[in-house]
């Protein structure tokens, strides 16, 4: 696909499927927005239309592809809970900063927050497009580390309680320019204080660990540097593996990569490097891609925020076929940017993404929403698989009918 071409338009406007098929999905979209959704909501599609919703969280089982990217929404075990029991496939938990065992910690400035959020209409410049964006201050976690482990060890079990799965997040540091200091010692301890809560939270299997970077970063002197951000993609895995120690073999490490101020070829250098990498230093997974970054709009006295929209999934979605031109790459992906339906969620499934990870979307107005009852994380879930329209069920249908035309 050319960089100035339509990412979206990889589908049509309108799913061709069978009449009926499109009635059946109409009607239990109507139907369950008077009622809970079926639990669990897997088994029912699965014998309703076919379709298994299982799927992976870059290489790792989770109950279905849908899940809450990290934030301001997965920051206490309150909302993990509540989201498990609404059936989400998984959380990413806001992202800790890494400190070292005294407390010093090289990204102070990223552990500052605000947790109030604006939800606004957002248009496309560039396109025209209508969409949504969040706004808020907030970078990392602003509590303090123990706080973080005690969250990971209470949200753990409640989640695996219902199948979900959790994965802690964090942002660990990189030298500003001119700087060589990689503060070995914060990711030593963080990553060892995060894997020992793992265990005695009683987290089973390979623990996922996803290096994190808050997309604010871009306009930072740090972020600005390209050197700089390229020699984070390139040491931060083999820095984390290292902190692991005899822990490594169950080390599940993947990677947000954030959607930097420069061109798109240098977010496919990114992607380059990560997997150029030794093996032994490669991460197992990565994250594509978070929000944008806006350094002339101003929200609550600051200057520079980040946004997202269809600008965010069109550049991800141009990225990721930018990419996909260059071979084959092997890394498990999760998708994430924008996904604000069943039909964008397929969108980035064309590109390799296996799961999908949401924020704004649980933060739209409740008219938004057909059902009006429930946690709006079930509201969330009847969207996303149910739209007659733009949901999962019709579009996974649309791909196996032109699957089978084409053969």
């Amino acid at each position: 696909m050319a960089p100035d071409a339509d990412p979206e338009q990889a589908l049509p406007s309108h799913a061709d499927v069978p009449s009926d098929l499109r009635e059946k999905v109409a009607a239990d979209f109507e139907r369950f927005a008077q009622k809970n959704l079926p639990d669990p909501v897997e088994e029912y599609v699965k014998r309703t239309y076919g379709l298994d919703l299982a799927s992976d969280y870059g290489g790792l089982p989770v109950r279905n592809p849908f899940g809450k990217g990290a934030g301001q929404l997965s920051l206490n075990a309150r909302q993990v809970r509540r989201d498990a029991e609404s059936q989400l496939g998984f959380v990413a938990l806001k992202s800790v900063v890494a400190q070292d065992e005294a407390g010093a910690c090289s990204m102070q400035d990223w552990t500052k927050t605000d947790p109030r959020m604006v939800v606004e209409p957002i248009v496309s410049a560039a396109s025209g497009k209508c969409g949504w964006t969040v706004t808020w201050k907030g970078r990392g976690w602003s509590g303090s580390l123990g706080d973080y482990l005690a969250l990971v060890l209470e949200a753990v079990p409640a989640a695996r309680a219902h199948g979900t799965l959790v994965v802690p997040t964090c942002i660990y540091p990189f030298p500003a320019a001119g700087e060589t200091d990689w503060s070995v010692e914060e990711y030593a301890y963080t990553t060892r204080e995060l894997l020992r809560a793992w265990r005695d939270g009683g987290g089973r299997g390979p623990v996922p660990v996803e290096i994190d970077l808050s997309p604010t970063l871009a306009g930072a002197p740090r972020g600005r540097d390209r050197g700089a951000v390229e020699a984070w993609v390139s040491t931060s895995p083999r820095l984390v593996y290292e902190a692991a120690g005899e822990d490594r073999s169950r080390l599940h490490l993947g990677m947000k990569v954030f959607n930097a101020v420069f061109d798109d070829e240098f977010q496919l250098r990114l992607l380059e490097l990560l997997h150029a990498a030794p093996a032994a230093e490669r991460v197992k997974f990565f994250v594509y891609g978070n929000r944008l970054y806006d350094p002339d709009k101003e929200f609550r006295g600051t200057v520079g925020v980040a946004y997202g929209g269809p600008d965010l999934s069109d550049r991800n979605l141009r990225v990721l076929d930018l990419w996909a031109e260059r071979g084959a790459h092997t890394l498990p992906r999760v998708g994430t940017g924008n996904i604000h339906s069943g039909k964008m969620a397929v969108q980035y499934l064309l590109r390799g993404c296996t799961s999908f990870a949401m924020h704004t979307l649980f933060q739209l107005p409740p008219d938004e929403f057909l059902m009006k009852r429930g946690t709006r994380t079930e509201r969330v879930l009847h969207r996303l698989l149910f739209d007659p329209r733009d949901g999962f069920i019709v579009w996974m249908a649309h791909l196996g009918r032109s699957a089978v035309t084409a053969a």
